[in-house]
């Protein structure tokens, strides 16, 4: 049986069982499973036990649970509020008001964390029903949520970026400071959405809170003063080079405890519901990822994210073309596979391809973090969805319903670093000169 059969029953069945209500977890390995069982020589119990293990047991996947649970502090704790009142001043003068806090919340979350669940899950403890709760429209507060919460790929430090600087033999510092500018444009663009959105929508914003003199905004910024310490405790920690992303993670769960006791708002029942809370969340984003990591291995048995790399290395296209077929082919296999899967899976049939094209191989860095991102919001493996499927009870079609204008925002910034390359260049060139 030819590999397009093969994944075309594979896809068959995960759409089958995914629409019988299994969760997406135990889905994605029931797929896997399936496909190494039937379609190849080893044999498929001791692969799921392997693969399974080793996905979950990694010391990097620590940080995620940390960072989750650092996030269900501030939501259960005057913390959140205390970040909205002090950002609320600054943001109602922008058509769309509050609505912006999704984006700079997840743009700042995301220097610290590196991975794309963990900000989508953090921001969204906060964003989610604080925004709800002043009236904000609920379709445009989970669509730039799950837009903005792909930034914790592109804005450094980044895991993702690790993988591609291994992978394809490129320095990880410079691609950490190539996706500054980048990043900053993506979370530029989907705030100029939300602005644009809001003034055709003018009736479906919240009325602005009363005017503040400039004096008063700052006053009111003190409430901030709390989370900035806590941002600032755990991005310097990082780029001081005193602890790791997990690390950093663990100084953000205590710090996020003393302020909360400093603040009066902790109690021993707060402190066991944002513990259960970040286990429960955790978990079911862990299930995820150890089932999308054995299907990985599945496809790689079959052998299709090689086949299809091969195919497109044999099309001879012009640069244009190559990057073009490329998003699309990343996009198709974002579907199915986590990121991290993608690049490993492709990158030593492609770089080759990419290198004799003339294309940057740090240039090339972003556009597979882009290219990424948009496979987190795309069904049926789309992260973010699943993050925000399990935090609002809302069905996975209308959640990449609300999140597909943040997607073609995407597209359009893989244009614009396409046409105006130094987008990405011009910053690791300065730093090196």
């Amino acid at each position: 049986m030819n590999d397009l059969a093969v994944t075309g029953m594979l896809i068959g069945a995960l759409f089958l069982i995914l629409g019988s209500g299994v969760w997406i977890g135990l889905t994605l390995s029931g797929v896997a499973w399936i496909g190494i069982q039937i379609f190849s020589q080893r044999a498929a119990g001791d692969a799921m036990a392997v693969t399974i293990w080793g996905s979950s047991s990694g010391w990097t996947l620590t940080a995620l649970p940390l960072f989750i649970w650092m996030g269900e502090i501030l939501f259960r704790t005057r913390l959140s509020q205390d970040m909205f009142k002090g950002l609320a001043p600054w943001m109602q003068a922008l058509p769309g008001r509050l609505l912006h806090t999704n984006v700079v919340g997840c743009a700042i979350f995301a220097a610290v964390s590196g991975s794309s669940a963990a900000t989508c899950a953090t921001i969204g403890k906060m964003t989610l029903p604080e925004l709800k709760r002043r009236g904000y429209p609920e379709d445009m507060v989970i669509g730039t949520l799950a837009g903005a919460g792909t930034l914790g790929l592109l804005i450094p430090p980044s895991i993702i970026m690790i993988v591609y600087g291994v992978a394809a033999d490129v320095s990880i510092s410079d691609l950490f400071i190539a996706g500054v500018i980048p990043g900053i444009l993506l979370a530029a663009l989907f705030s100029g959405y939300i602005v644009v959105w809001s003034l055709l929508h003018p009736g479906q914003i919240p009325p602005r809170d009363a005017r503040m003199s400039f004096a008063e905004k700052i006053k009111e910024s003190g409430s901030l003063i709390p989370v900035v310490l806590l941002i600032t405790a755990v991005l310097g920690s990082i780029y001081a080079g005193i602890a790791t992303a997990t690390e950093a993670a663990g100084v953000g769960v205590v710090g996020a405890l003393v302020l909360s006791a400093v603040q009066g708002s902790m109690s021993w029942s707060t402190f066991k519901e944002s513990l259960m809370g970040a286990t429960r969340l955790y978990c079911m984003i862990a299930m995820i990822l150890a089932g999308a990591a054995f299907l990985t291995l599945s496809m790689g048995y079959i052998g299709l994210p090689r086949h299809l790399a091969e195919w497109i290395s044999s099309l001879g296209l012009s640069q244009f073309g190559l990057i073009m077929a490329l998003m699309v082919f990343f996009i198709i296999l974002g579907c199915f596979l986590d990121g991290i899967s993608v690049v490993v899976l492709t990158m030593g049939v492609l770089m080759p391809t990419v290198l004799a094209a003339g294309i940057d191989p740090i240039w090339f860095g972003i556009f597979i973090v882009l290219v990424v991102e948009m496979a987190q919001i795309t069904p049926p493996v789309g992260f973010n969805l699943f993050v925000l499927q399990g935090m609002t009870g809302k069905e996975l079609p209308y959640i990449a319903r609300v999140a597909l204008p943040m997607f073609f925002l995407m597209v359009a910034a893989v244009l614009l670093i396409y046409f105006v390359p130094g987008i990405v260049t011009w910053l690791p060139q300065q730093m090196k000169g």
